[in-house]
């Protein structure tokens, strides 16, 4: 009997003592100094170095949980402390890539962890990505770039328009009338 009773007031004594180290951490208030930037025209294909210094002004340590960007071409350092005491500090450091973009940009970055008042700090910046100077293209080029994907000419024409040209009576008799195959004939300058 003597051993169940110690048992019991073991076994109270251990369930007590895990639940009393828990503590709750709540929201804290976070500050960054121009969260919404506007940078100076780059040019396309240069990488553009931004800083963020994010403070953390309340009275509870800051755990960054994630930090989601809006686009693949923005890398983030990976040294990011994850965990700021009251008052502290952590640089967010990132590196945009403009290689791919062109004209105005904006971009976001969502920093989630137990900030107030709904849990995330957006941060943002725009910069104007200017095509490079030293290489316009030509028309062939910017045409080839806009049949790439397909189109309608795709559709209509097949696969003959990725020749450049057509030959005569490429077109089946269904789809042109013999009025229409003649006409063309007659205004064909190389019959």
């Amino acid at each position: 009997m003597r051993r169940v009773i110690l048992a019991l007031a073991l076994v109270a004594l251990l369930a007590t003592g895990t639940t009393g180290c828990k503590r709750m951490i709540r929201n804290t208030t976070v500050f960054v100094e121009d969260s919404v930037r506007h940078y100076f025209p780059i040019r396309q294909g240069e990488e553009l170095s931004i800083l963020y210094n994010i403070e953390n002004t309340g009275e509870e340590p800051l755990i960054i949980q994630d930090i989601h960007t809006s686009c693949g071409c923005l890398i983030i350092d990976q040294d990011v402390e994850r965990l700021v005491p009251p008052n502290g500090n952590s640089y967010l450091h990132m590196k945009y890539n403009s290689r791919k973009n062109v004209g105005e940009v904006r971009h976001t970055v969502r920093i989630y962890g137990n900030i107030e008042p709904k849990g995330v700090k957006v941060l943002q910046f725009i910069v104007n990505v200017v095509p490079d100077p030293d290489y316009t293209r030509d028309y062939e080029e910017l045409y080839r770039e806009t049949t790439k994907g397909g189109s309608v000419g795709d559709i209509v024409d097949g696969k003959m328009r990725d020749k450049g040209y057509y030959i005569k009576g490429y077109y089946p008799e269904e789809v042109i009338s013999p009025s229409q195959t003649q006409r063309r004939e007659q205004n064909d300058p190389f019959n």
